[in-house]
């Protein structure tokens, strides 16, 4: 599962996921990439489920680019614990994923299998998502 190897800091604070993907909005290696439409927190099992997903579809062929990468701690308190005591354990990692910002590329494949396969990939995540091709203009989704 991906994770950091280190950090400076065990537990960070919620943030803020306002306005839209300023980095990473861009195509840059692929044909065809899945685009967040909405934000949120995805977490490094969705990441791990979609790329299985998208490289069963490819049957051994293509390339994938995963774009995004889970650096920020989740915390989780106990159930049926008192209020006090701080901050929860870290339970797993996230990665912030704001509107336009492009989750995974693939290349190599012909229309019809990339379509499926980033269609079936977009059920693992928990936020909305499109799929836009290289050569389509800005603001259409496939």
């Amino acid at each position: 599962m991906l994770m950091p190897k280190r950090v400076k800091w065990r537990k960070t604070m919620r943030g803020r996921m306002t306005g839209v993907s300023l980095r990473g909005a861009e195509m840059t290696s692929g044909e065809y990439a899945l685009q967040a439409v909405e934000p949120g927190w995805v977490t490094a099992r969705q990441i791990e489920a979609s790329r299985r997903t998208i490289v069963r579809a490819m049957k051994r062929h293509g390339k994938v680019w995963i774009r995004i990468f889970p650096d920020k701690p989740y915390t989780h308190r106990p159930p049926e614990t008192r209020m006090g005591k701080g901050k929860g354990s870290v339970e797993y990692y996230v990665a912030v994923v704001r509107p336009g910002r492009i989750m995974f590329e693939i290349s190599g494949l012909d229309h019809d299998e990339a379509l499926e396969a980033l269609k079936q990939a977009a059920y693992k995540f928990s936020i909305k998502t499109r799929i836009i091709a290289r050569n389509q203009p800005a603001g259409e989704s496939l």
